[in-house]
């Protein structure tokens, strides 16, 4: 009885750092974060980087610009050189990202 419980154990402490949340907030590069910081634009391609159910890095987040509030499920639109981008506002977890402006 005790040696399972052991394994339980065990298995249970070893299996709870492979189910934690992957890491929200990726740093650009050095090169593009410099870029960013000095008000140049992103490189073309930028968001092929971005899928739904990613997180959105801080560094494209302030890039953006808000367009209005929350909805009621908590989703936000930013724009983001001319893409739109939805995502869950606390989480930052992309929703859907949409070409064009708005």
């Amino acid at each position: 009885m005790n040696k399972i419980l052991v394994t339980c154990s065990l298995v249970l402490l070893i299996s709870q750092p492979l189910m934690a949340a992957p890491d929200k907030d990726k740093p650009l590069p050095p090169g593009l974060a410099k870029k960013v910081a000095q008000g140049k634009p992103l490189p073309p391609g930028w968001q092929k980087k971005l899928a739904p159910g990613q997180f959105l890095p801080d560094d494209y987040y302030r890039r953006g610009v808000v367009l209005g509030r929350p909805n009621s499920d908590g989703i936000i639109s930013i724009q983001i050189e001319g893409t739109v981008v939805e995502l869950f506002e606390h989480s930052r977890e992309i929703v859907r990202i949409l070409e064009g402006r708005r």
